[in-house]
């Protein structure tokens, strides 16, 4: 298991919490990711009175991962209001397998687990690959 400091990352992802724009819902997200160089990248939800192009708090996490110039995550921290742990949502759980992949360790309510456990069963650039016959 990777050195993590999971109280660093928690910390990180309250305080981007803080910022995200949630006036319809007013269940704020925030996430905080540790990359494989060291970075810490972060991101807050964003929703739209337009339910449906709302952002997850991962998506903000995972645009700033590439905008800042990529790698691959290795833990991430996701909490709500309170500062609690909180499970991603299934789109997220994909998001963060195709930017961290298998290995990829998330501190959900239950502890510390492995994106093999958060995500049983992946679809990623193995299954286009299998598909296509293309090297991708």
């Amino acid at each position: 298991m990777p050195d993590v400091d999971w109280d660093g990352l928690r910390t990180a992802a309250v305080d981007i919490m803080q910022r995200a724009y949630a006036p319809y819902s007013r269940f704020k997200v925030g996430v905080a990711g540790l990359v494989d160089d060291g970075r810490i990248v972060v991101g807050c939800n964003v929703e739209n009175a337009a339910y449906g192009v709302g952002l997850c708090a991962e998506c903000g996490m995972v645009s700033q991962l590439h905008a800042t110039g990529g790698g691959r995550l290795v833990a991430v921290a996701c909490v709500d209001a309170n500062g609690d742990p909180l499970m991603p949502c299934g789109r997220c759980r994909q998001l963060l397998w195709e930017n961290g992949g298998a290995t990829c360790l998330v501190a959900t309510p239950q502890g510390v687990l492995p994106m093999t456990e958060v995500l049983p069963q992946a679809f990623d650039v193995a299954d286009l690959v299998h598909v296509t016959g293309e090297d991708l």
